[in-house]
């Protein structure tokens, strides 16, 4: 069996390293009559070494068996060119499946070069739908759950977003959140690290100074100038209360200095803001932060295991089992929403969460389960 992985950005290498160490473990522990292949490529969709190479040594990972270096550019020119090139590596190893993750546009490249070329495909967080067409994310998913064969779900919405969609029951295999599983596997090792210290988030005792974490990336938040200052403005009012670390993806720095608001988002206004962190880093800053602010999906996720009140600055979300389950608030990017729901947490009037059913550490290993119960029988077959 040979599994090719296509992964183009953070996210990504933190759902993969865990299916690829389980399909280790398989092999070394099951003894199966089929051996399993694996092979990584990355279509460099992040090129910065902190948003893409970094995670590799984080994670453990072997290191990418190509990397085809595909870099920014507009949505169809970067989907182009990772079609472009991501053809001819199918071309070249032939493999029997391509597993795709999350919804970049790698997954979706990746997910339509396979098919046309009629080798079957997985697809790992299956079935998250925020009914937002304007998110690229959004078609993204869309387009590669009508096309893989096999839709490993997070979660029961997403199951039934998948079947109200026609989807036949036999291709959806709900598998648990496999980010989870690289979540706890390094969170012991990541609270050891001197991220706060290095930071000077400790105080004179070595105790965590209160601090809030923001993330903003998504282009329905920080194309918009006027939006992005709303957020702005708001953060200057939290910053009053606590300092705001704000890991700035360059794509965002970008937007700032084009949109002149650098001047808002600055230590001027206890905002400070860091070049991208390694998972390591940021997951330690994670699990200490008193409140996270972000419009990232993985992230309403991983706060909602870490216990820590979760601000979404989105008006939707395509994961509201961590509303319904977790402790993430969905707040929209208004200034005046934003701040209400900031002081409800300092006030203690945000809810306690819980881990969602199979968000326990071994979504991997029932992929791998899935996956090689699935080749058994395409072979028999």
């Amino acid at each position: 069996m040979k599994v090719l992985y296509a992964v183009g950005a953070r996210p990504n290498f933190m759902k993969v390293a865990p299916i690829y160490e389980a399909f280790e473990n398989y092999m070394h522990q099951k003894n199966p009559e089929i051996q399993i292949e694996q092979y990584l490529v990355h279509t460099g969709q992040h090129y910065d070494h902190a948003m893409s190479e970094l995670f590799f040594d984080n994670l453990g990972m072997p290191r990418p068996d190509v990397n085809l270096e595909i870099g920014s550019g507009t949505h169809g020119q970067q989907t182009g060119r990772i079609m472009e090139n991501f053809e001819q590596v199918l071309f070249e190893w032939k493999p029997d499946l391509v597993l795709v993750v999350g919804d970049v546009n790698s997954t979706m490249a990746c997910t339509i070069d396979a098919k046309k070329l009629g080798i079957p495909v997985a697809h790992v967080e299956a079935g998250l739908r925020s009914r937002d067409m304007t998110m690229p994310e959004e078609i993204n998913r869309i387009v590669t759950d009508a096309l893989a064969d096999l839709l490993l779900t997070t979660d029961h919405g997403a199951n039934k977003n998948l079947l109200a969609e026609g989807v036949s029951e036999d291709r959806i295999h709900f598998v648990g959140n496999v980010m989870i599983d690289s979540l706890l596997k390094h969170r012991e090792k990541a609270l050891k690290s001197s991220t706060l210290k290095d930071l000077d988030l400790l105080d004179v005792d070595g105790n965590t100074k209160d601090y809030a974490v923001l993330t903003l990336h998504r282009p329905g938040n920080v194309d918009n100038s006027e939006i992005l200052k709303n957020i702005g403005e708001a953060l200057v009012q939290i910053g009053k209360k606590m300092t705001v670390i704000f890991p700035i993806h360059p794509r965002t720095r970008g937007r700032l200095e084009s949109n002149e608001l650098t001047g808002i988002f600055s230590e001027i206004n206890n905002i400070r803001l860091l070049e991208p962190l390694g998972y390591l880093d940021f997951l330690n800053l994670m699990a200490n932060a008193s409140i996270i602010l972000t419009d990232s999906g993985g992230i309403q996720e991983e706060s909602t295991i870490l216990d820590i009140p979760c601000l979404t600055l989105r008006p939707n979300t395509e994961r509201p089992v961590t509303i319904e389950q977790g402790t993430n608030l969905l707040v929209g990017n208004k200034r005046e929403a934003i701040i209400e729901a900031f002081q409800s947490v300092l006030d203690g009037k945000i809810k306690k969460g819980q881990a969602p059913e199979l968000w326990d550490g071994h979504a991997a290993d029932r992929i791998v389960e899935v996956l090689v119960s699935w080749f058994k029988n395409t072979c028999n077959n």
